[in-house]
């Protein structure tokens, strides 16, 4: 059998995965007897019991999931594991996501090792290239073979090296090559170190300093442990090493508190920074005070005189701060000051947008038109928005042409896509994710097509396994099929309990859509469960709070009772929020006293409100939620819909009106 798109296992098993994955996609078939080993080796290697793994896998092979199992024993003992293993492994699985998986842990290896005679052959092979790690090393191994850089891989090793969060080898090992080659500036390795501290990653900050000025690493030290000491105990001199250890230090003392760090730069540090060590600071305490919503930000950013010497969430930042107080020239000056991939994001479209045509003048209006039309539409928040700012309103796509019997075959055949499901459905979600997501995204250059993204979508919604339905389908460019971007499942009791208490059931929908996909036996990381993610303390609260007897904490997986706390909980929030969806939105997210919080300040249009909510999780949840309400109500109404009036304006509560619900928790 040939399987388009996949290549195809060794023939002596491509029968056995073939026939167990056939009968798994048979309806009425029970599952594989031995599912149960499967789920042993993937605890076994989440221990790293490797004696265990070696005694279990035998009992795997022929197992439709068999790739799964090999993989886990062989990854859990890599590091003593010879070339030829791999290469069996790699023979006996070639197609697989396990194939390519192993080939990433094995090339992470072989760069540790500096074997580069073994890298080269290795990564030629390697189909997904989605490891910045990785890159790094491929870039290492070309300057070993042929003793030189190009600017293209200068520029991934610099992107990569900035983008990594966590410390690793191979991004610092190739920037550190480049900088003793002078294809890098120490300038970038100064700027890694400026944003690691912003983001709480010291050990990537010293990696970097180390690599321009070891001599500095022990001032850094006195920086990381105390900045509030450091700056006033340190003298400054002219040497570059001391000017960016201030900046640290203040990048820090702007985390802990803004004002403090301001007063500092203003007070002594100012005159001794050069110009852009000066503008990197004031953004660095400008976004801090922006995230805090507090009006002082405005000044702090104003205090910067060239832009471009910001990072892009600091622009981003800037953004927020004028937008709260419609300084539209500001919001124009701040997204073209920003990458040109950070100006290309629905968000920063839009908003310059709102800014040209707030700014007035023919020519700027003409601009804003052509910006809005770039991106709007019914796939996200802001392509709402800019959908209605050209006059219209949300409607229900024109579907696609019917999938052909073909199409929806060559779904059914593709072994990923099957094994994806397979490991889902006996309860390896993490491994038939990542397996369906390598099918659909990365075994191909660029991905499936739209067609046969539609045609795995449909396979994975006649399976009810709606996250992977709605995630595959999203990914289609010129084709939406809104019934599997938009599915309603549990349709009559979600209609049935949100009509009860008055609540609109596209809100839902949309709140579900977001939280679980669906999802049954949802458990976030924090406790929350089933398909409305309701915590524990909060449905007790909200069962008590609607006289629902007799409620215990087990009952929360039950579909019926989420449904009932949650749409419960969610009309509580609603009122407690004057009926603001964007902030009840936030509330489910994050708890209310945030949003409440949040709405203290001026009166704002929500979607200036939603894009300064500052925890970029509950930010980006709102906009998510109503985007999916506005579409889930045309779905429902067949009528236009309207973003825009769900989401109103957001403010401070009328203090002569009571608090309806003073201890929602």
């Amino acid at each position: 059998m040939q399987v388009p798109g996949i290549l195809a296992p060794r023939r002596h098993l491509l029968g056995a995965f073939a026939l167990a994955i056939a009968s798994f996609l048979q309806p009425a078939c029970a599952q594989n007897a031995n599912d149960d080993v499967l789920v042993q080796m993937k605890q076994a290697f989440q221990r790293g019991d490797k004696a265990r793994l070696a005694a279990l896998l035998p009992q795997a092979r022929g197992h439709a999931l068999e790739p799964w199992a090999a993989y886990w024993e062989l990854k859990a003992r890599l590091d003593d594991a010879s070339p030829q293993e791999v290469q069996d492994f790699l023979s006996r699985y070639a197609g697989s996501y396990q194939e390519d998986r192993l080939r990433n842990d094995w090339l992470l290896l072989l760069g540790k090792r500096r074997d580069w005679d073994g890298f080269a052959p290795m990564y030629a092979g390697f189909r997904m290239r989605d490891d910045v790690q990785v890159r790094c090393y491929a870039v290492l191994a070309d300057m070993q073979r042929t003793g030189g850089v190009t600017k293209a891989q200068v520029e991934e090793v610099r992107e990569g090296w900035l983008r990594q969060r966590e410390a690793d080898d191979g991004c610092l090992t190739a920037a550190g090559q480049l900088l003793a080659a002078r294809q890098l500036s120490p300038d970038v390795a100064w700027k890694k170190a400026r944003l690691a501290i912003e983001a709480n990653r010291p050990q990537p900050a010293r990696d970097a300093i180390g690599l321009v000025e070891p001599e500095a690493l022990p001032m850094f030290a006195q920086v990381n442990a105390s900045a509030p000491k450091f700056l006033t105990g340190a003298v400054m001199a002219a040497s570059k090493a001391r000017k960016e250890m201030v900046v640290l230090a203040l990048i820090k003392t702007a985390i802990a508190d803004p004002d403090v760090a301001a007063a500092q730069l203003e007070g002594k540090w100012s005159p001794m920074l050069s110009a852009e060590e000066r503008n990197w600071v004031w953004g660095a305490i400008g976004r801090q005070s922006a995230g805090k919503l507090s009006p002082q930000a405005n000044l702090y950013f104003a205090n910067v005189t060239k832009n471009s010497d910001l990072s892009d969430d600091m622009l981003g930042w800037k953004v927020r701060a004028a937008l709260r107080s419609g300084q539209w020239k500001d919001v124009n000056a701040s997204v073209t000051a920003m990458s040109e991939a950070a100006q290309a994001d629905p968000t920063w479209v839009y908003w310059r947008a709102r800014a040209l045509n707030a700014m007035g003048g023919d020519e700027r209006k003409a601009q804003a038109r052509t910006l809005l039309e770039t991106i709007a539409g019914t796939r996200g928040f802001y392509e709402l928005l800019a959908l209605e700012d050209l006059g219209q309103r949300a409607v229900v796509p024109t579907k696609p042409a019917p999938l052909t019997a073909e199409e929806k075959q060559t779904a059914r055949n593709n072994p990923s896509l099957a094994r994806g499901l397979y490991a889902i459905a006996i309860g390896l979600r993490p491994e038939g994710v990542r397996e369906w997501n390598y099918a659909t995204n990365l075994h191909d250059a660029g991905g499936l097509g739209d067609r046969e993204l539609l045609a795995a979508a449909d396979l994975a919604c006649q399976r009810e396994v709606w996250d992977r339905c709605i995630n595959t389908s999203e990914r289609t460019k010129g084709a939406i099929d809104i019934d599997q971007r938009f599915p309603m499942p549990f349709h009559d009791t979600v209609l049935r309990k949100s009509q009860d208490i008055g609540l609109d059931p596209a809100y839902v929908y949309g709140l579900i859509r977001q939280e679980s996909r669906f999802i049954m036996d949802a458990r976030s990381g924090v406790g929350a469960s089933g398909l409305m993610q309701v915590m524990p303390a909060t449905a007790k609260w909200t069962a008590n709070k609607i006289g629902l007897t007799g409620f215990t904490p087990s009952q929360i997986n039950e579909r019926e009772t989420n449904i009932t706390i949650g749409t419960a909980y969610l009309k509580l929030a609603l009122d407690d929020f004057d009926g603001s969806m964007a902030m009840a939105a936030a509330a489910y997210n994050a708890g209310p006293g945030r949003p409440r919080n949040w709405r203290n300040g001026p009166v704002l249009d929500a979607a200036i409100w939603a894009e300064n909510v500052p925890f970029a999780e509950t930010r980006d949840y709102v906009k998510k939620v109503l985007a999916n309400t506005t579409n889930y109500a045309a779905i429902i109404s067949g009528q236009p819909q309207s973003l825009k009036s769900r989401l109103g304006r957001v403010g401070p509560r009328n203090a002569g009106e009571p608090d309806p619900s003073k201890d929602l928790p």
